[in-house]
């Protein structure tokens, strides 16, 4: 197997969640092998104290985005990666991967720069049943690697110390917000969802520094004093550390259920627009679905989120029911 290995994902932080398997997988397999991994500038901070990372490589897109491009190109050929592997189907990180100077440059057939690549995987159709984890895993066969680990976050002790005083009594947490519309659970149905919880403990809302405002209306609209809003109060990992905790953690189809994955936390996941069958479900012990029961022509919509329900109407979220929330509480408490 390849000694130093390069792993590129610099998507959103959902997507490098869902990457950390293939480091499980490499590692598990040959736990000497040096890995590093290229992300967007704001995800390096999940692997501030991974216990075999060996470096992270940071793409500041917002500044200088071609000029920095073009210094990390210098430092990764720097570096003389036996093999560089591509999680991505876009040219930006396609020609680092071709220019690299890898012995083994690894990626997706749909890359448009996969004909400089010495091994090119078939991207499966989403949808098929494959899950995103097992998709990415597949780019390490080249390597004679075919474990199918889990992702992980690895929070550290620091970020443990920083969540223990919420975590005194048994508690909730729940993250309302999602970068898409329709993605998101409605803010009427997580204040309906709130007003009738059968639970009596700490409720943390979790999110980033921008989701403060939507969970401020929350706790306005539901004036329970064991709600607690914490956007932007904690880092990824300290969050992850929270949820590890919880009782459960009703999240959307959106990172904080991939985080809720990577420590094996209980999630109950609540699906709008989008569907578990695309491949991005929760990979938790204890993790439940919850969708509308509705047969709708227009569900999915889309494979991402969309700004607005092109149908206006919202039933994919609107005809999900309190009965359907509050079952996966039922039986973890009963449990």
């Amino acid at each position: 197997m390849a000694q130093k290995i390069l792993i590129i994902q610099t998507a959103f932080i959902g997507d490098v969640v869902l990457a950390t398997a293939m480091l499980e997988s490499i590692h598990q397999q040959n736990p000497t092998v040096s890995i590093s991994i290229l992300v967007r500038k704001g995800n390096e901070a999940l692997f501030h104290v991974h216990p075999f990372i060996d470096q992270v490589l940071v793409w500041d897109k917002k500044q200088n985005k071609y000029g920095h491009w073009l210094q990390l190109l210098f430092t990764i050929r720097k570096h003389q990666f036996d093999a560089v592997i591509n999680v991505q189907r876009y040219a930006a990180t396609g020609l680092w991967t071709a220019l690299s100077g890898a012995k083994m440059k690894i990626g997706f057939d749909k890359n448009p720069f996969a004909f400089l690549f010495t091994n090119t995987i078939p991207h499966q159709s989403v949808g098929n049943g494959l899950h995103e984890t097992e998709r990415n895993q597949a780019l390490l066969s080249p390597l004679g690697v075919f474990p199918n680990a889990k992702p992980a976050l690895y929070p550290s002790l620091q970020d443990q110390k920083q969540v223990e005083g919420y975590q005194a009594e048994p508690y909730l947490c729940m993250a309302p917000a999602s970068v898409w519309f329709t993605k998101q659970f409605p803010l009427h149905q997580w204040i309906k969802l709130l007003h009738s919880i059968p639970f009596e403990g700490p409720i943390y809302l979790l999110g980033g520094p921008g989701d403060k405002h939507l969970n401020d209306q929350i706790l306005q609209a539901v004036q329970n004093p064991n709600l607690v809003n914490m956007a932007g109060r904690l880092s990824f990992l300290a969050s992850a550390a929270l949820q590890k905790g919880a009782l459960l953690n009703y999240v959307n189809d959106s990172a904080p259920m991939h985080f809720a994955s990577a420590v094996n936390a209980p999630v109950a996941a609540i699906y709008c627009s989008t569907v578990p069958d695309f491949g991005y479900g929760p990979l938790s012990d204890t993790s439940f679905i919850i969708e509308t029961k509705q047969a709708l022509s227009c569900r999915p919509c889309g494979l991402h989120g969309k700004k607005q329900c092109p149908q206006q109407h919202f039933n994919c979220a609107e005809t999900i029911t309190m009965e359907q929330i509050y079952q996966p509480l039922q039986q973890v408490l009963h449990n």
